[in-house]
This record gives C-alpha cells, structure tokens and sequence, in this order.
C-alpha cells in the first residue's frame, strides 16, 4: 500500500506573552516603577482622582444623615425590606470574585498569562469587598448595635440569638475572603517594595519601601519560603471563590420567596461573579493600558484570554435564566409561574429584558476574535456587563418582593436620592482607592513579568 503523503501544515507561533519592547529585566524595571518613582502623573489621574475625591464626600454626607435619620431615608415599605443595600453588596460582593480567581486559581494552574493582570485584580477585590462591607452595617440602620451584637464574647447571656440567622454567614464568609484576599496581596507586593526601595532616589520613599518590603533581599531562602507561602494562599484563596458567593445566594435560596428558593443560585452566582469581575478588570485596566504605554505587558493576548473566560461565564449566566425559567414552569406552581411572568410583563418588565440585552445578546460578540482584540468593543462589552450584573440583582431582590404572596401587601420599590447617594459614593471610593493605589504602588508585578523574558534575554547586554 503507497502511503498518503503529507501536507505541511503552516506553523503559526504561540502569541508572546509580553511585547515586543520589553527584551530585559532592565526595560521592565524601568518601565513599571517608573510609573511611580520618576514618571510624571497624567492628567486623566488628576481628573480621576478629583472625581472620586467629590464622590466619596456625598458618601460622607449619605452615611452622616443615615446615621441621623435611620434607614427611614431609603425607599424601603413592607414588602421589600430588602433594597439598594442588598442589591449593591451582592453586586461589590460579585466584582471582587475575578481578584481572587485570577491570582489564586489561575496560579495554580500555571497561567502565565495572568502575571501582568493579577495584581490590579487583587487590588480591585479589596476596595470591591470593602464597598460592599459597607451597605450590611449601613442596612442595620445602627451600626454600633449590630457590632455589639456580633462580638464574640462569652454567651454567657444567650446574646448570640442571631447566629441562627443565615446572614450571619456572610460575616463568616465575607472577612475570611477579605482577610486572604489581603494577605494574598500583600505578599506579592514584598518583592516589588524591595525593588522599589532599592531604585528610590528619594530618602523618604526609601524608608517607605523599605519599611514594606520587610527585610526583603532577594536570597535563596526569601523566594523559597515566598513560593511556599504563595501556593498555600493559594490553596486556600480557591475554595473561597466558590464558596463566598454560594454562601450570598444561601440567603436567598433558604427562604420561601418565589425567585429565591432554588438549588441553581449558587453555582450561578459564582458564575454571575466571575463574569461580573472580569468585566470591571476590563472596565478599569484597558484606559489603565492606553495611559501608561502598558501594551507590551497588556498584550492582545491577555485581552483574548479575558474576552474567552467572560465568554464562557456568560453562557453559564445565560443558561442559568433558562433554567429558572424552566423551573417556573416546570414545578406548576401558582406563584413561581407567576413569579417568571411579573419579570418578563411586570411593572419592572423593561428592566429584564435590558438584563437580557445587557448579559446575553451583546457578550454574544465575544465569539468574535476581532471584537476580542478590540480596546473599544472589549470596553464597551465590559460596560454593558457591568449594567446587567446590577440589573440582575435589582430584579432578585426587588422584583421577588414586590409582588408577595398577598395581594393586599404588593407595592412599588422606588429608590430615593439618598439611595443613589449611598451607592455613588461606594463607586467614587472604589475610584479613588484604585488610583491611589495606581499612584503609589506597583499596579504590575515586576518579580512575574520577568519571569515570562525567553530565556537569553534576561540580561542586559
């Protein structure tokens, strides 16, 4: 028999995980601290940063008449004790996910792709996870009470009544998360305060960042103990990315509300996470990328990988709708069914389908490569992205309440300033705290992106 001769096939080389300017441990030094030690600020900072500053200070005021007034000030009524400030935590809750998934799970998995993103996600899941710290107190209405309540001093009274509460889970959930999460960053920020320390020209900026790098000084012992302590973070970073969201959709899936009693929350709001958290790593480091010349380090590939991963999260939101639709209708009861209908047809009817639009039709351009590698689509995406996790919490919380099991005790949920006070002000201290952070500390991590130079290249001359 003659053999079948072979075609060549076209080799196509893997896409470089840095650009083609960065061919030195020098050029990535240089290029990364030199956004903080001898770099000129940009503008758009300043503008960034005035925007936050004014934000925060309506946070100050929202929060002060609060304090003063009780939670009266919100637009909560009967039978929706549940508002904006639930809706707003789940939301901050969710964007704090993608830090954590990027940092913890793609490492790993050995990702390198990951490097020149990990650590502004770290940073995004701490003031993400502060914001939404903020709205459980706020929400008690008197926080100095429930603090009184929840420390853990001997029951010698029987005052810990409420641990049979399922929100007293989030305590749990939400503080370990903050509490590795932490940690986890402040580890990888050891060796880069060290390089920073040893670059600074500044005395003042030296003692600074040799204060933080901790002794640090690059021997055998430092990075074998910095690896170990890496992967044991690590490790215990993975089961929280599942777990913190499962335990949020646990109050809502251990009650009786038609749209809240339903198995399929918390594998879909790890998902709804997940997708939430990219989106907001795109929404913040694509104008990040074009103000610092970060292109050779944000590659088109990471822009790929991240557009791929929202993808797929997508598709899993997406058939997670399906879902509590067919189990609306599956189950033949009254009130899940109508339930499904006052979503789609309700008062509220516009905003599920702009949900719709938001999560599922437009990601539906992710499949394509070119809107993959494009800075505006992929930010525009992000965006709508952004809009729809929120309008998916909205319609949770609000539209299962507001149509309740007697008609006599249906009403309308409206939002007063003061809610939209609450939630700016979280939004411009989630700016602020960023490009603080941006300002002073290394937004990439130097010690891993010389990781990823071929080999030869490592040194300068």
């Amino acid at each position: 028999m003659s053999e079948v001769p072979r075609t060549k096939e076209a080799y196509s080389p893997p896409t470089p995980e840095l650009g083609p300017g960065q061919t030195s441990y020098t050029s990535i030094t240089e290029k990364i601290s030199g956004i903080v030690l001898t770099r000129k600020t940009p503008i758009p900072w300043f503008l960034a940063v005035i925007f936050g500053v004014q934000l925060v200070a309506i946070l100050q005021i929202a929060i002060a008449y609060l304090l003063y007034e009780g939670v009266g000030i919100w637009g909560l009524n009967i039978p929706i004790g549940w508002g904006f400030a639930i809706i707003n935590f789940v939301w901050w809750i969710g964007i704090g996910h993608a830090g954590t998934l990027i940092s913890a799970v793609l490492l790993l998995f050995r990702q390198k792709w990951r490097t020149s993103i990990n650590r502004s996600a770290e940073a995004m899941t701490i003031f993400a996870v502060m914001c939404a710290g903020m709205f459980p107190l706020l929400h008690t209405g008197r926080p100095w009470v429930a603090a009184y309540w929840l420390l853990p001093y001997p029951n010698s009274m029987d005052i810990w009544p409420q641990f049979r509460s399922p929100l007293i889970w989030d305590v749990f959930a939400v503080s370990t998360y903050l509490t590795i999460s932490l940690l986890f960053w402040l580890l990888g920020l050891i060796p880069d305060f060290a390089t920073f320390r040893d670059r600074a020209k500044n005395r003042i900026t030296q003692v600074i960042f040799g204060m933080l790098s901790m002794g640090w000084r690059g021997s055998a012992i430092h990075w074998e103990r910095y690896e170990m302590a890496s992967l044991m973070l690590a490790g215990l970073s993975t089961p929280l990315v599942l777990s913190v969201h499962s335990v949020v959709s646990f109050d809502f899936a251990v009650s009786i509300v038609p749209g809240w009693h339903t198995t399929i929350f918390p594998p879909y709001f790890v998902a709804g996470a997940i997708y939430a958290g990219f989106a907001m790593v795109l929404t913040l480091m694509i104008p990040l990328r074009k103000l610092y010349g970060l292109e050779d380090f944000i590659t088109e590939r990471h822009l790929d990988n991240m557009g791929k991963v929202m993808l797929v999260a997508g598709l899993i939101v997406g058939y997670g709708y399906f879902m509590e639709q067919l189990i609306g209708w599956y189950s033949a009861s009254v009130y899940e069914g109508f339930m499904m209908y006052n979503r789609m047809f309700g008062p509220y009817g516009h905003m599920y389908w702009l949900l719709i639009l938001c999560n599922i039709v437009v990601p539906q351009l992710l499949w394509s490569k070119q809107v993959r590698l494009s800075t505006f689509w992929l930010f525009v995406v992000s965006m709508f992205i952004n809009v729809g996790m929120w309008l998916e919490r909205f319609i949770i919380v609000v539209v299962s309440l507001h149509r309740d099991y007697m008609p006599s005790s249906w009403d309308m949920y409206y939002p007063t300033i003061w809610d939209w006070a609450l939630y700016a002000g979280t939004i411009g201290f989630f700016i602020l705290a960023f490009f603080l952070f941006v300002r002073a500390w290394p937004l990439i991590a130097v010690h891993e992106i010389r990781t990823l130079l071929p080999i030869g290249k490592k040194k300068d001359g």
